[in-house]
């Protein structure tokens, strides 16, 4: 306990008036109260008053009055921003589906019935509402809960969730399996419903048997503005209310009547979707794919969601309900300028200032860095466009979208389009790069073979946020990049050491005959403050020595060489430390070098230990000839959870006390 100058200190258990939120302190009633500046405390006589203290699972919400619901919402909106304004996650995506939440929650025999999130940045009211408001506190911290919904952490988690335009798929396959013994619900942003991924659930919905139902959250928006052909058509569509009432009712009178067997359920709606279309001159895509559609409606009326749900809940075959929201409903700033603060770190909640800390005389981030330098180049090369998935403002693309607009590409979130168009450019004369984040990456795995690497057309894929990223857990982890790519033929692998050396890499990858060309870095800040420099070529496949020594060579890509650098003169050994630059292709001469001179090598690199640098190292030495003991730092062979990036690494050995104890040897 604290106290107050030494005044009323109670040194027990704290006032029994007073109810204790995670993270906070009191000394008395009467003198004055120490929390978290944010942190909300509660007298017994507001507790009394509030529906959200007696909420601990969906049981006990369904035990409420329609007429409590706004109240509830209310309540759950301000418990999110309290929260997250000292604990920084995910903010206008989990206020813009409060109300959807809870209606979901309340219609649904949850955890029996299934809500499938998409991505899982709206699931923070979702975790509220079914038993972990107590353990909010430690959403995204080191051992607390998950950063995204998982069915390890709770059962009302139904699936996996942390990239997008997966949950119509997975909700499909749970419909298709329990049959009718329960009801299953996808939910999914406007801006998940542009991934590939979406649109092949949506094509197998119409065709399996099921009775899901699929929520489309439409809200304008991904993390950036969501944009494409299907944003532009969701804008477009209307449907009227008393339309669906009424056809919703006729169904019923039907089913009841025996006149409504599938095939014939089916032909009616392919006729009603003729006479809506004559009408309104506009097909609906969800009921051409004979998926009964309802919207749009508001998605911020929790007590006319309620009676909607109630109404979709027992009807059979594929239902799609549309939805309105906006992101940040509720609170003003969040609806201001949605992008800032789908994370906006911590914040003050009663004006909305940013607390972010003072950057003055810090060295810039890796993204800023590339988006300055994107500029700089494409100012000097006009072959050189940009593409990103969704996100210009995460990877700073969106600072050469300013000047020019006309030649920077956001396609929405699909990933493996962004390839494959950059492709295309690249095959008739352009200079793509192709922005992705590591874990993101992935769903492009294919589009980078078949696609780039074959023809060896000049794709710049830059990988932001490779290594570990921290507190977004293993669904965002950059962890596989290096070692998924290096068996690809034709493809140049290379992860600069500081922000010199990313603009250096940047400009070699954009000049003539270099073919595929894949950069990665990690996020967050590099480690110079001067980081403009002449931008010179890199020769390919050539790292540097920067720092001799005798007794142990130390291999390593990408920026955690700089912590190397500082351990280098040190250590109680002579250090001969090399940063490679590249993995693809290696620096032979150097390989060379240190498989003459020295019997022990570590390799050091922040992606999986298994097939990355470390592996492409043993491999060579053993082809050469060459047997020294290699130690191989790198991220193991599991999943790496959620905290700091600091404390991961010290989890994993890959922080300077890992480091150095590689070094010194098992001896020592």
């Amino acid at each position: 306990m604290f106290n107050c100058a030494g005044q009323h200190f109670f040194p027990g258990a704290p006032p029994k008036t007073l109810k204790f939120r995670p993270l906070s302190f009191a000394v008395c009633g009467k003198c004055c109260i120490f929390a978290p500046k944010y942190t909300k405390i509660y007298s017994v006589e507001q507790k009394k008053q509030e529906i959200l203290c007696n909420i601990d699972n969906p049981v006990q919400l369904r035990q409420l009055s329609p007429d409590q619901l706004p109240q509830l919402c209310r309540e759950l909106r301000e418990d999110i921003v309290q929260e997250l304004s000292v604990n920084p996650g995910h903010l206008a995506s989990s206020l813009g589906v409060v109300e959807l939440t809870v209606a979901l929650h309340y219609v649904f025999n949850t955890p029996d019935d299934r809500i499938v999130w998409d991505v899982g940045h709206q699931a923070y009211g979702h975790k509220i509402l079914t038993g972990r408001r107590e353990q909010f506190a430690t959403n995204r911290k080191l051992g607390g809960i998950k950063p995204f919904p998982s069915p390890e952490e709770s059962e009302y988690d139904s699936f996996i969730c942390g990239h997008a335009s997966n949950s119509i798929s997975a909700a499909l396959g749970m419909a298709v399996a329990a049959g009718h013994k329960r009801k299953v619900v996808a939910v999914i942003g406007d801006g998940a419903m542009s991934g590939g991924l979406a649109f092949e659930g949506l094509n197998n919905v119409s065709s399996s048997p099921n009775d899901m139902l699929i929520v489309l959250n439409d809200n304008d928006m991904s993390i950036d503005r969501a944009v494409g052909g299907m944003e532009q058509y969701l804008l477009n569509l209307d449907t009227n209310e008393t339309y669906n009432r009424l056809r919703f009712r006729a169904s019923q009178w039907m089913r009841q009547h025996g006149m409504l067997g599938e095939d014939r359920r089916k032909g009616i709606i392919r006729l009603t979707n003729a006479l809506k279309s004559a009408i309104a001159r506009q097909q609906n895509i969800f009921e051409g794919m004979n998926i009964r559609y309802f919207g749009p409606f508001d998605g911020h009326d929790v007590n006319e969601l309620v009676r909607i749900l109630r109404q979709l809940k027992d009807m059979s075959g594929p239902k799609l309900l549309h939805l309105h929201t906006k992101k940040g409903h509720g609170y003003a700033p969040a609806e201001d300028y949605t992008p800032v603060w789908h994370a906006p770190g911590k914040f003050d909640p009663d004006t909305g200032e940013l607390l972010e800390d003072n950057n003055e005389g810090k060295p810039p981030k890796f993204q800023e860095v590339f988006g300055h330098t994107l500029l700089e180049l494409a100012r000097q090369n006009p072959a050189i466009v940009g593409v990103t998935p969704a996100m210009p403002t995460g990877c700073s693309m969106n600072i050469a979208m300013k000047e020019m607009p006309s030649r920077m590409f956001d396609v929405g979130i699909a990933e493996g389009h962004a390839v494959t168009f950059s492709a295309g450019m690249a095959k008739e004369g352009k200079v793509p790069f192709c922005n992705i984040y590591s874990a993101f990456a992935q769903r492009a795995y294919d589009n980078v073979i078949h696609d780039v690497a074959i023809l060896r057309l000049p794709v710049v894929l830059c990988l932001d946020r490779a290594g570990l990223v921290g507190e977004d857990g293993p669904t965002h982890h950059g962890a596989f990049d290096l070692a998924a790519l290096r068996p690809i033929p034709n493809l140049t692998i290379c992860s600069p050491m500081d922000e010199h050396e990313l603009r250096r890499l940047m400009y070699t990858a954009q000049l003539p005959g270099k073919g595929p060309f894949v950069i990665r870095y990690p996020r967050g800040r590099g480690v110079l403050t001067d980081w403009r420099c002449p931008l010179e070529e890199i020769p390919v496949g050539k790292g540097r020595k920067l720092h001799d020594g005798s007794d142990v060579a130390v291999l390593t890509i990408g920026p955690i060489g700089n912590d190397v650098q500082r351990l280098a003169a040190s250590v109680q050994c002579s250090v001969a430390h090399y940063d490679m630059r590249f993995l693809k292709p290696l620096d032979e001469d150097i390989l060379h070098e240190v498989g003459r001179r020295f019997s022990r090598i570590v390799t050091i690199e922040d992606g999986v230990r298994n097939g990355g640098l470390g592996s492409a190292v043993l491999e060579w030495m053993n082809d050469h000839g060459y047997t020294p003991q290699v130690t191989r730092l790198g991220l193991p062979d599991e999943f790496v959870e959620h905290g700091t990036v600091q404390e991961l690494r010290h989890i994993v050995g890959l922080d300077e006390e890992g480091i150095r104890k590689a070094i010194l040897g098992p001896k020592n």
